[in-house]
């Protein structure tokens, strides 16, 4: 399995745990995905791909009532696995 591949797999598990129970703990384990994309190389756009592909899946199966909830829910766990790259990124363009 290659690392994009692992990732999308551990990315689907974690966001729908998150998804059922939304908590600081599932919110951690977005921020821990994060962590291990930007250790293995895996870039914003692979990243965002595989948040688009799992939100599409659950989407499908989502009642029309709690599209606002899945989106808002969708949207703060992408934003955790995505501030380790943004942290790096300002790291790089703003060094101290």
């Amino acid at each position: 399995m290659t690392p994009a591949e692992g990732f999308a797999r551990d990315y689907r598990v974690a966001f729908l745990a998150h998804l059922a129970r939304r908590c600081e703990a599932s919110l951690h384990r977005g921020w821990e995905l994060g962590r291990a994309a930007v250790t293995h190389g895996l870039g914003i756009l692979e990243v965002v791909r595989v948040h688009h592909e799992v939100l599409l899946e659950v989407l499908r199966d989502t009642p029309a009532e709690e599209l606002p909830d899945v989106a808002a829910a969708a949207s703060e766990f992408l934003g955790e696995v995505l501030a380790t790259s943004d942290m790096a990124q300002r790291a790089l363009l703003h060094p101290r």
